[in-house]
């Protein structure tokens, strides 16, 4: 049967990228031949699928920089960040129960360090300039004697503003703070190194680099000092008792494989995901009342937040679904529709949030797609009114 989506150019990377073929090549005889159980230790199935990990576990390590026992498999960025947040937090509160962040995180951060402030966590959300950038004036000053925990997004996924994350790295090492970073839209994308960045914990997930659904990473330093987290999942010591249960082994078979993948083409991908982009952008701007988020700072190649001045961004995406796949800068719920937290922390302007949208590429975003996006933005934009 004929795809409905044949025909549209998807511009949704920074949500899920296609599985690459590569790597579904990979994972297949681990669902059928090589089906066994990592953890089985008396026979060959168990051994095969527990060398398979352990391959994986290499890939994965070799793309950030780390050591193959620093990775411990989750079925996603989301437990990964839970797992260290609450982990550091349980672990270290001897030490202290202040956490620092920033106001536009991804929500798995936010909603985690709400959750530990209900457990008696103090903690300070920074804010951001028009550029999406925090101060790093702000963030000596928010450091305290209880400081046990830094928590930074490396890019963000609405707007792939890069933070400077060796500076915030070296100043919570200096306050003798952990340094933790949801590097999920970073990594795969841009050169990643937790050694160069001081990086003590580092969250990732396989789908955001065309690996499959359902498997991330959690990167926990083991370098002196050691980092001790509280396991939230128990029954059976997996993942060195940070995490148990039965490995998913043909998907961390799959992310070793993106990853891999990802390693060698990264620098040439980059390259012509940047140029791509810059385009873009170029060809946007030529709209009238037009304006890209963030232009004066350092961002991932892959996205582009777009506002257009009077213009309803759901309205827009209607006009634009048989022609573009793009995302709103607006979050919806069953219940409502509300403004981009990250875009109302760098302007404070509801019209801005519910007016932008997010552009973010990819491996199939071709020199090719260029004119046919920036046309359907001219003629989905000259079916709508403008709100003055």
């Amino acid at each position: 049967m004929e795809s409905i989506t044949e025909d549209i150019i998807y511009l949704d990377y920074a949500a899920t990228t296609p599985t690459d073929p590569r790597v579904v090549e990979a994972m297949l005889p681990f669902f059928t031949q090589k089906f066994g159980n990592a953890a089985s230790r008396t026979h060959a199935y168990g051994w095969e699928a527990e060398e398979a990990v352990k391959v994986a576990r290499t890939q994965v390590a070799d793309l950030i920089g780390a050591k193959p026992e620093e990775i411990i498999f989750t079925s996603g960025a989301t437990e990964a960040i839970n797992l260290a947040l609450k982990g550091v937090y349980e672990n270290y509160q001897a030490k202290g129960n202040h956490i620092i962040t920033v106001a536009t995180e991804h929500k798995a951060v936010l909603d985690t360090c709400y959750y530990l402030e209900s457990q008696g966590a103090d903690v300070t959300y920074l804010p951001v300039d028009q550029n999406g950038l925090i101060s790093l004036e702000d963030l000596q000053k928010a450091f305290t004697e209880r400081t046990i925990l830094v928590s930074v997004m490396y890019a963000n996924n609405e707007t792939g503003v890069i933070q400077p994350i060796a500076e915030i790295a070296d100043m919570a090492r200096k306050h003798n703070a952990l340094f933790m970073t949801d590097a999920t839209q970073a990594v795969g994308k841009i050169p990643v190194d937790v050694l160069k960045d001081e990086i003590d914990i580092l969250a990732c997930s396989a789908h955001k680099l065309y690996g499959p659904n359902g498997v991330g990473a959690l990167f926990v330093k083991s370098r002196f000092p050691r980092i001790k987290l509280i396991p939230h999942m128990h029954g059976g010591g997996h993942e060195r008792g940070f995490r148990s249960g039965t490995l998913n082994t043909p998907a961390i078979v799959g992310f070793g494989k993106a990853c891999e993948l990802a390693k060698l083409e990264l620098k040439n991908e980059s390259e012509r995901l940047l140029a791509l982009r810059m385009e873009i952008e170029e060809g946007l701007k030529t709209i009238e009342k037009c304006r890209i988020h963030a232009q004066q700072a350092n961002r991932l190649p892959t996205i582009t937040n777009v506002y257009f001045e009077g213009i309803d961004a759901e309205a827009l995406i209607i006009q634009l679904r048989d022609k573009l796949a793009v995302a709103s800068g607006s979050a919806c719920t069953s219940a409502e529709v509300t403004p981009s937290h990250v875009l109302m922390e760098m302007y404070s302007d509801e019209d801005i949030a519910y007016s932008s949208v997010r552009l973010s590429f990819g491996h199939n975003t071709t020199h090719e797609n260029i004119k046919s996006i920036v046309t359907s933005f001219e003629e989905a934009l000259s079916n709508i009114t403008y709100n003055f």
